[in-house]
């Protein structure tokens, strides 16, 4: 039974599910290549997207699941570079430049790298936003809040909860 407003869809059939994946994967792959520049990352991306139809598949209007592919692939690039962004920007602070002829160095840079998008990743989702609006695109809290429609507080609780996170695994102050 539905609640007021909200609307009913006849769920996407397997059958259906994979006529859209053969008729729009490569396309949706290719608007992601053509944002993003990396084919693996495309590749990724895209599955993502199509995960996600998946898991959507009830509650999504046929006549809009272009347009939800799309949306999607878009958002999922957009978290993937900033992922990237704050990636390349922690590991160009002051006292994390490494000497490239230095094999040991490099190989610790590569291992911290990976344990730094490890803890990314796992990040809740509010929690990530809110450390990438702040770290990446330099917002305030009080912009945060007002972007993501949530309290000063609860924009400083987030952003507190992350930083003891990151500050457990990585052994770092950000």
């Amino acid at each position: 039974m539905s609640t007021k407003g909200e609307q009913q869809y006849e769920e996407l059939s397997l059958t259906e599910y994979h006529k859209v994946f053969k008729e729009l994967y490569k396309p949706v792959r290719n608007f992601i290549y053509f944002k993003c520049g990396d084919s693996d990352m495309a590749e990724d991306i895209a599955q993502d997207a199509f995960m996600k139809l998946w898991e959507h598949r009830a509650r999504i209007d046929k006549r809009t699941i272009k347009a939800f592919l799309y949306t999607i692939a878009q958002n999922l690039t957009i978290n993937q570079q900033k992922r990237q962004q704050l990636h390349f920007r922690f590991v160009k602070k002051p006292g994390n430049q490494y000497d490239s002829d230095s094999p040991e160095k490099l190989q610790e840079m590569k291992e911290y790298e990976q344990r730094l998008m490890g803890v990314l990743g796992g990040l809740s989702e509010g929690g990530r936003e809110v450390f990438l609006m702040n770290r990446l695109e330099d917002l305030t809290y009080n912009e945060i809040a007002d972007r993501l429609n949530l309290s000063v507080k609860a924009v400083e609780k987030r952003m507190s909860k992350v930083l003891k996170e990151i500050r457990e695994k990585l052994g770092v102050d950000i």
